[in-house]
């Protein structure tokens, strides 16, 4: 079975050695250095894992793990944190007067009582933004200075975890039946084609029942968070979203100079 793996970092040479290993290992991967690249890629076809740099060309990885697990399509994807080796701890200033662990008995004998200074763990930093990684939604970090046999070990793990007897994930609202693990749309029993942003649109609206949902959060959500273009964006995509949607648009309301909200089958207005 062919597995599309995608890695999007700002150098991706310095993932080289990595790259390569995947490689041999029958895990071929795709690689660009920009969150727009990116995501036209996973428009076209299927990703069954992301690597993804500390730094991108166009932002940064933390922002961008963020940004695909608020979207539908990208809500399971399986994630893979690149990140940039730990800081060598700084070395001891010579000058600086010792400090030794209280009742540390010294050569003359005498007991000092002064408080032993104690550095910070080494890679303290670097521990936070793994968690800050982790938090985001990844999977698995990686350090471009670790084991590369077991960063290749550790991403055949989520793989394993990722694509063995994936369960169907259902959103069911009245006739509407969006299938999050295939990204499909059923109205009535029947299939209706949508487009990404459509999906992703209506992903949103299921997900927020009975909720105000403004312009500006449906652009963030739907769009990102570096779209520039205008908020009636939004507008001409419901539209198109209700005439696809068809007696199943009732559900989709507009709230007048706020933006639209859902409302279940059922509910008091």
């Amino acid at each position: 079975m062919r597995i599309n793996i995608f890695c999007v970092m700002r150098d991706p040479n310095r993932a080289g050695v990595l790259l390569e290993t995947l490689s041999r290992n029958g895990l071929m991967t795709v690689v660009v250095n920009r969150t727009k690249e990116l995501l036209g890629l996973l428009s076209q076809r299927g990703c069954d894992l992301l690597l993804v740099g500390q730094h991108l060309a166009d932002g940064d990885g933390l922002s961008l793990v963020q940004t695909l697990r608020s979207r539908g399509p990208t809500r399971t994807l399986a994630i893979v944190a690149v990140l940039d080796p730990a800081p060598a701890p700084a070395a001891m200033d010579p000058s600086s007067p010792t400090r030794i662990h209280p009742g540390f008995s010294t050569a003359s004998g005498h007991l000092r009582t002064a408080s032993m200074s104690v550095p910070s763990p080494m890679g303290a930093g670097k521990l936070s933004l793994r968690l800050q990684f982790f938090q985001a939604g990844a999977d698995e970090c990686l350090t471009l200075d670790q084991d590369v046999a077991e960063c290749v070990a550790r991403v055949k793990a989520v793989l394993h975890r990722v694509m063995s007897k994936p369960q169907e994930e259902i959103i069911k609202m009245g006739a509407v039946e969006l299938n999050l693990t295939s990204y499909t749309l059923k109205v009535n029993g029947k299939n209706v084609p949508l487009t990404s942003k459509e999906l992703d649109l209506l992903y949103v609206f299921l997900s927020s029942p009975n909720r105000v949902l403004s312009r500006p959060y449906l652009i963030e959500r739907v769009w990102g968070y570096n779209y520039f273009g205008s908020p009636r964006t939004v507008d001409v995509h419901v539209r198109r979203l209700r005439e696809k949607l068809g007696k199943a648009a009732k559900l989709i309301t507009t709230v007048p100079c706020v933006g639209y909200k859902l409302i279940p089958p059922g509910s008091v207005i």
